[in-house]
């Protein structure tokens, strides 16, 4: 009789350690997809960043300084994008992401501010475009990014409830990080253009 009631408690075990593990799986899973949204929305915004700097160009000579730090911080974001180690798993690197699209995010600020001071580049209908387009994207980051963070927070709480964390560590479940950019203010903020309309 007692090896038939050890016989089901290990069952027993088993099936919850399965469910478990599937539970956490799933749970990594939606944050990782969480995570590859923010990544469409941030790409969108590399690939208008480009486009919105030629076209201020033909306006904004004197501006040069400002239009160099959007070109070299959306390229040191891309980089950090594109490498092979760009995983929401790793908090180091997603420290570094943060930071680097925080820097983007402030100078995307600055760049709208600048193009605030100049009535013919607002006037531009291309520029008007591409900064509508940002502003949407912006929004975009902005919801991608609170799905992200709620799916990282219901991750890590179901890696450290109890049974839960008893066994999270021995099936390689790592804590996430959250993504909060660098220069919060920056992104809360930027960019918000007012064309007069």
């Amino acid at each position: 009789m007692a090896i038939w009631i050890l016989l089901v408690l290990i069952i027993i075990v088993g099936f919850l350690a399965i469910a478990i593990f599937n539970k956490l799986v799933r749970s990594r899973n939606q944050a990782k997809n969480g995570f590859a949204q923010i990544d469409v929305q941030l790409k969108r915004r590399h690939d208008l960043i480009p486009s919105l700097v030629e076209t201020a160009k033909r306006y904004l000579q004197h501006e040069e300084h400002t239009l160099t730090q959007v070109i070299q911080a959306r390229n040191q974001a891309q980089a950090l994008q594109n490498t092979n180690t760009h995983n929401p798993e790793s908090l180091a690197h997603m420290a570094r992401f943060a930071e680097a699209e925080g820097l983007l995010s402030k100078a995307l600020g600055q760049f709208s501010m600048v193009v605030e001071n100049y009535p013919e580049l607002k006037a531009d209908s291309i520029m008007r475009d591409l900064m509508q387009e940002l502003t949407n994207t912006e929004n975009r980051i902005g919801f991608a990014r609170q799905h992200y963070n709620d799916s990282v927070m219901m991750y890590n709480n179901e890696r450290e409830m109890f049974p839960n964390n008893l066994l999270s560590g021995a099936f390689g479940f790592v804590p996430m990080s959250q993504l909060e950019f660098a220069d919060k203010a920056a992104i809360d903020q930027a960019p918000t253009v007012n064309f007069g309309r």
